[in-house]
């Protein structure tokens, strides 16, 4: 039977979303805050913001399935925690091309998307993204809200902690952690560890800014 899905954010991110669950059965229904200035994006409707699909929690019209699409990692923990608070069932979308290891995990919230790799003993935290073609190998652990984006590979055993952003097609040397709230710039590469809440950039990776 299909099942109808809310998806929380209506953006460029929010469109990927969708065509992934739309890939996997679902039928998508949109929630922004940008409602009602924002009644569309391409095709699909936006019902509403994200505190009139809490409003319709336990009704008969309400999708309790839900997924937050937004690439903000301190927005999309705030949905997620709220819709949590408030009894909605966080799923988890992986692209059917994907290719995930029966031994990793993946926390509910996360989306895997079209062409990205999760090897063995890799764990996922709550509310990821693994975007297009991202590569994270074996006894990787990622931490919670982190946004690890597309074409970036992670060597084995790399730790990466709450709410980074590893940007588009940076390298991590295996066993490497980068810190929480961290910025990886794009095409960094990573060969040293990064404290807590800075901006690292270049190859290899030097801290520019503190946060």
């Amino acid at each position: 039977m299909t099942k109808e899905l809310a998806i929380v954010g209506a953006s460029g991110h929010g469109k990927v979303v969708a065509d992934i669950a739309e890939q996997l059965g679902f039928i998508v229904n949109f929630y922004d805050d940008a409602y009602p200035s924002k009644t569309h994006i391409e095709h699909w409707p936006i019902h509403g913001t994200c505190a009139d699909l809490i409003a319709l929690n336990n009704t008969s019209t309400a999708p309790n399935d839900v997924v937050v699409a937004i690439g903000n990692n301190n927005i999309r923990q705030q949905k997620i925690q709220l819709l949590q608070q408030n009894s909605f069932n966080l799923i988890t979308l992986i692209h059917p091309t994907a290719v995930i290891s029966q031994y990793a995990t993946i926390a509910q919230g996360s989306v895997v998307f079209a062409g990205a790799i999760i090897n063995a003993f890799a764990n996922i935290g709550v509310g990821c993204i693994v975007n297009t073609s991202a590569i994270i190998e074996h006894d990787c652990a990622i931490g919670d809200f982190t946004h690890i984006c597309p074409n970036t590979a992670l060597a084995g055993g790399v730790i990466i902690g709450t709410k980074s952003w590893v940007g588009i097609g940076s390298q991590v040397k295996q066993l490497i952690t980068i810190g929480d709230n961290c910025i990886i710039g794009a095409g960094s590469t990573v060969v040293k560890n990064i404290p807590d809440n800075v901006t690292a950039f270049g190859s290899p990776a030097v801290v520019i800014k503190n946060h």
